[in-house]
């Protein structure tokens, strides 16, 4: 793509694709503008300017025919295949990231997982448990391209450049420290200590404690 979208409206394209996965369960085969908008909270000019960036989308009058255009958000997105995902680090967090069903609803699958000890360590039914020392091995060999880590922050940046080393494309890091790589690898940070404190900074401004 030789055009850059911006990140909120990519933010915004998974949005779109949620509601349109609850209209489609409704039963409801088109959709306008301001239908959409009002269900994603966003106005309907910034859907249509959104959606406008990838193409023409829904037809003058009529609207969207919802299972048209969520196949197409999900071509754009990179969706229309299911993505084998690592996981490392079998933590609480980790542990409970390889037990959540919603990955496998949009796309993902966590078929390797990877810890320093193994011993008392299970995984579902599908991923396959590896020692640490195996990672950039396994990961070449299954041509795996996203990873999530969620070790010690002291050993994720360790971890990233394995990750990468071994053909990772996309990262989404768990460990609360910022991660550092070549350009040509992409690179999520979600550290929930960080989101806590920002909502105590709105809760404090609001006067609610």
């Amino acid at each position: 793509m030789r055009f850059k979208v911006p990140e909120v409206t990519v933010g915004r394209l998974s949005l779109y694709l949620r509601c349109l996965n609850e209209l489609e369960e409704e039963g409801i085969e088109v959709v306008s503008s301001s239908e959409l908008g009002r269900r994603c909270g966003v106005n309907p000019a910034q859907i249509r300017k959104d959606l406008a960036y990838f193409g023409e989308f829904g037809t003058r009058g009529v609207g969207y025919y919802v299972k048209e255009l969520k196949g197409d958000i999900k071509r754009v997105m990179g969706l229309h295949k299911t993505w084998e995902v690592a996981l490392v680090g079998l933590g609480n967090l980790g542990t409970a990231l390889l037990r959540y069903k919603g990955f496998q609803q949009h796309g993902f699958r966590l078929s390797v997982a990877f810890d320093v000890d193994l011993k008392g360590k299970n995984v579902p039914e599908g991923c396959k448990l590896y020692h640490a020392s195996e990672m950039e091995h396994v990961i070449r060999e299954k041509g795996i391209k996203i990873a999530i880590i969620t070790v010690h922050h002291s050993q994720a940046q360790e971890v990233a450049e394995k990750l990468a080393k071994a053909g990772v494309k996309g990262i989404l890091n768990f460990a609360p420290t910022r991660i550092r790589l070549p350009n040509k690898v992409v690179i999520r940070n979600v550290d929930m200590g960080t989101e806590l404190e920002i909502l105590t900074f709105y809760l404090s401004i609001k006067g609610t404690r």
